[in-house]
């Protein structure tokens, strides 16, 4: 009973004193941004730590890539290794508030990740002028780079890949859900929540699983209003969708726990239809985090491939009903179940550069 009086008493504090989602946006420009071998300094001074995976050889493109939410930049290690070994040049950073850049837990808004990948992608372009470059989100990485095409914030980029894209908005929560984290985060903000106990199976790959839990850098308590802006974001992906076009690749697994399956559906939706260059590819081995499960080799083997030649037959033929689906649904050619035949209808007739919305 004294705690929960307790608790009652600190609410209504927290009410009494128009508690809000913490947001610790970047500051005034200080300085010219710059990239050195393990940082990228943001204009507000801000040093976000970089990992470099380089080819023995020549690169033939140069990856920049967005880890997802409470993650950090070495989530990369063994896909990047993987892109190495086949000519393309890996770059990761820290986004800002996750791994070891600053504020580590407090939400940096839609606008500050934004602003961090509009920055990192000049930079890394201006050191690589004659290499394609690919943008490469996963999960929450990937949401920052839809909300970024959808702003007109980005340098031109060869191709894009979404891997498991975060896109569970508002619009496609039930109301007791959007509710209950917006009274949250106005009451009790700074309040932390862990994963842990709802069953959810991010990957088959347990051992990697296992590590992750023991990295201290992977942030396993968090914040409501940390929440609370990851969905800000989510709403903004989800929102940019109908205007996605260029070479862009959508990858999802057919075990994704994370992302409900309403959202996922609604999203595949809204992508258009006859945009050239689109595609979308589903695995029925794969989980939410494609990059690292067990049979990550088959995800990676088609995003090289892809990478090489953006109208090239992936190599694990798994491009199929989702988008053909979402076509048939607006009365576009293609069925369910012939996705190939759907998709190669809206591809390129030849490379293009990504053409923002």
């Amino acid at each position: 009973m004294r705690a929960f009086r307790t608790a009652a008493l600190m609410l209504s504090l927290c009410l009494a004193a128009a508690c809000t989602p913490r947001v610790i946006a970047p500051g005034p420009v200080v300085q010219e941004p710059m990239q050195t071998a393990d940082h990228l300094q943001m204009a507000d001074g801000a040093i976000l730590p970089l990992r470099v995976w380089r080819p023995a050889g020549n690169p033939r493109a140069v990856i920049l890539a967005l880890h997802g939410f409470n993650d950090y930049s070495r989530a990369f290690k063994a896909p990047a290794g993987y892109f190495a070994e086949r000519g393309l040049l890996t770059y990761a950073y820290d986004q800002r508030s996750f791994g070891d850049a600053p504020e580590t837990g407090i939400w940096p808004g839609t606008d500050g990740l934004v602003a961090d990948l509009r920055t990192a992608a000049g930079l890394i372009q201006r050191r690589h002028p004659d290499l394609p470059l690919i943008l490469l989100g996963e999960s929450m990485g990937a949401a920052v780079v839809m909300a970024a095409l959808a702003r007109d914030a980005l340098p031109e980029a060869a191709g894009i890949v979404l891997v498991a894209p975060a896109i569970w908005s508002r619009d496609v929560m039930p109301a007791w859900q959007r509710t209950a984290l917006n009274i949250a985060a106005h009451s009790i903000p700074a309040m932390q929540f862990t994963g842990s106990g709802f069953g959810k199976v991010p990957s088959d790959n347990i051992a990697m699983l296992r590590k992750l839990s023991r990295d201290e850098k992977v942030i396993k308590w968090t914040r409501v209003d940390a929440i609370y802006g990851l969905v800000n974001l989510m709403d903004a992906a989800y929102d940019a969708a109908p205007g996605l076009h260029g070479n862009i690749l959508i990858l999802f697994g057919e075990n994704e726990d994370i992302l409900p399956e309403t959202a996922l559906r609604q999203f595949q939706l809204r992508l258009p239809a006859g945009r050239c260059g689109l595609r979308l590819a589903t695995y029925k081995s794969g989980f939410h985090m494609l990059l690292r499960d067990l049979d990550a080799e088959t995800v990676l083997k088609d995003v090289v491939a892809w990478a090489g030649d953006a109208r090239a037959e992936l190599p694990s033929e798994s491009e199929k009903s989702p988008i053909s689906y979402a076509v048939a649904q607006r009365g576009q050619p293609g069925q369910e179940g012939d996705g190939a035949m759907a998709l190669h209808a809206v591809n390129c007739a030849s490379p293009q550069r990504h053409a923002r919305p």
